[in-house]
Formats: C-alpha cells, structure tokens, sequence
C-alpha cells in the first residue's frame, strides 16, 4: 500500500508533460509565442496567477473595493448605531455594542436600567459614538424625508417615515453580502457536484444530468424565485436558497466542459491504471485541475445573486417590509420622486458593487487563461 502511495504522490500529482520535443530540435530555433517574464520563472501555479491578476490595475481596485464593503457589513454595529461604543454612566464603565452582541447570542442581557432606554438621552460622563448616531429602524419624526445635512445628523438624508439613508445603507450591505455569498455558494456547489458526475462518468449519468439542466433552464429564474418566495415567505434565507437553486445551470455545463477535457489527460489514465477508486480520481485529481474556471464563474454568480435580491426588495418581494436592504431603500424613490438621494445613494451603491464583482471575475478570467497573457 504504501509503494502505491509513493507512485501516486510522484507520478499524479506532478503536472502532464503537454510537449516533448525531439533530442535533436535545437533551443535557436525555437521562437517563443510571448516574451518570458523572468520574475515567472519558478513561481508555483497560484503565485503565477496572483503575479498577473496585479497586472490588471482594474481588478487590482475592485478586489480593495470588495474588501472595504465586506469590512462595512462585519463592522457595521460600530459605525451607525444608536448606543455608544464605549460609555461611562454614573462611575460604570459600559460597552454597549459589545453587550448587543452577547445579548443577541443569548449569552447575556441588557441592565435593568437600560431596558427600553434610549441611550442618546443620557448623561454620560464621557462616551464613544458611532459615526452615524442612528440604527437602520430608528425614526426621527421630526425630520423625515429630509435632504443630506450635517445639522441633523442625517448624512445621506432620510426617508418618508424618517430612517436614516446611511444607516440603512450600511447595515444593508449585510444582507446583500450574505445573499450574493450565500446564494452563489449553493448554485456553485450544485453546479459543480453534478456536472462533475456528468463529466466523469458519462453515458446514462451523463445524459440523464444534462437533461436535467436542460429542464430547469426553461424555467424563467426571476418569476420561480418570486413564486418560491410567495409560497414560503420573504426569509432571506429562503431568498438565499431560491436564488442558489435557480442559478446553478451555467456552473454544470461549465465543471462538465472542463472535467471532460481534464479526464483524459495522462496523469488521469495513470491514477485509473494503478487501481484508484472512482471517487479518489475524481475529487483528488480531477476537480482540482477543473475548478479553476469555476472561480470566476463565482464572482459573477455573486453580483447576480446581490442584483437578483436588490430587484426582489425593489418589487416588494424580498425581505421582510422592516429589514431594511438596499433594494427596499431604492424602493422607496417610486413614491417620492422629488427625493432624490432615496434613488441616487443605493442605487450608486448597487451599481459600484456589481461593477466591483464583475471586475474581479474579469481579473480571475485573465489571470487564469494563459492566452490572455501579455
């Protein structure tokens, strides 16, 4: 077993040799297809593709773009909340966003005296703000639907029952984050699980799995979410999973093209000739040569995903009427029209963060095509 072992480690995981050339061919009158970048030589696959996805500044500022949004959703708590950071009441030192957290876990709960208190009316001795003073469902009805101002607090303005643009924004970026991450996760999975079986495998498998694709790709993906979600309620998980069971059709076919081409290579017939079962050739060796493609197909399925549920909560079919996302705040601009930030600030941030994503997977696109490099 363990001779077998050593064979396999030597021999299959070593990349397949794609052109031998003859003893006699000599190296002056080879001409290379594109200059040689000496900075590539000896660099492990994955450090060749970090080496050219650099090379598209583009990408570059799309990947810090993304970054900063998924700071903004994690940190969210600290920068618009209506409790302070840290406070110092009547001698006691406080964290009130940190006891948010623990109580909203169910490992602990709030003093007596800050029940159904709100902290922006007392006195502390000394205290840490958020930037933006306001949760995403707080109401200040004395200054609902007002334009952007520093004097009210209100940077981004507010909207007809007086929640904060920013606020809702910020926190918002959570669920679209969560819907595009989670949803792509669950067509990715589904997409590269069956069409890896119908690469591999082939024959009755395969026909049988492509007829299925086939079938749920005359399905109109829009109108299924929508009837999904009017049959069991605006969850966002039921979001999240009506989106990954309706997109999963392009990561088939492509996991299928590529498991296709990476089963025939030599190192393959090597593994199948030294007795490896189907199940080890397959995710040891074949998936990981034929994943590569997937990757970018990943960060567009991500940005759909998030434009997908944006749409939903536009329509009024997505999460519930009191969460707030950035589709429902867009939604908002229909009944007002003269209210110009509803419409502009979430929709410019819809925008920047599709771009960003679609950016990334041209990035990925590039840096993993080896025809695609200067």
């Amino acid at each position: 077993m363990s001779e077998k072992n050593n064979i396999e480690k030597n021999i299959i995981t070593e990349q397949p040799i794609t052109q031998v050339l003859p003893v006699e061919t000599s190296l002056a009158n080879i001409t290379p297809s594109a200059p040689i970048d000496e900075r590539e030589v000896g660099q492990s696959y994955w450090s060749l593709v970090k080496h050219q996805y650099k090379k598209n500044k583009l990408a570059v500022a799309a990947i810090y773009i993304v970054i900063l949004l998924v700071l903004v959703a994690v940190f969210a708590d600290f920068l618009a909340n209506n409790k302070p950071i840290y406070a110092k009441y009547k001698g006691t030192i406080y964290f009130p966003v940190f006891k948010e957290y623990m109580v909203n876990l169910g490992l602990g709960k709030w003093d007596t005296e800050f029940l159904n208190v709100d902290w922006r009316t007392l006195d502390f001795e000394s205290a840490v703000w958020p930037p933006i003073k306001f949760f995403p469902n707080d109401v200040d009805l004395f200054n609902n639907m007002t334009g952007p101002s520093v004097a009210t607090g209100h940077y981004l303005g507010t909207d007809a029952i007086g929640r904060d643009v920013l606020s809702g924004l910020i926190h918002g970026s959570r669920i679209s984050l969560s819907v595009g991450f989670v949803a792509a996760g669950i067509a990715v999975l589904i997409g590269v699980v069956l069409g890896a079986l119908a690469g591999y495998y082939g024959g009755y498998v395969d026909i049988g799995i492509m007829r299925f694709v086939e079938i749920m790709t005359l399905f109109p993906a829009f109108f299924l979410i929508i009837t999904i979600v009017a049959l069991y309620g605006s969850s966002i998980w039921f979001i999240m999973i009506a989106i990954g069971l309706t997109t999963w059709t392009g990561n088939a076919r492509l996991t299928r093209g590529e498991v296709l081409k990476v089963r025939n290579m030599d190192y393959i017939s090597a593994a199948t000739s030294l007795g490896l079962k189907n199940k080890r050739i397959l995710f040891r060796h074949v998936l990981p040569n034929a994943l590569a493609p997937v990757l970018v197909s990943a960060a567009f399925e991500i940005a759909g995903a998030i434009l997908t549920e944006a749409g939903l909560s536009f329509l009024g079919f997505g999460v519930k009427a009191t969460t707030v996302t950035w589709g429902s705040v867009l939604s908002e601009a229909r009944g007002a029209t003269s209210s110009w930030w509803l419409a502009v600030f979430p929709g410019f941030m819809i925008f920047i963060t599709i771009v960003a994503y679609n950016l990334v997977g041209e990035g990925l696109r590039d840096a993993l095509d080896p025809r695609l490099r200067d």
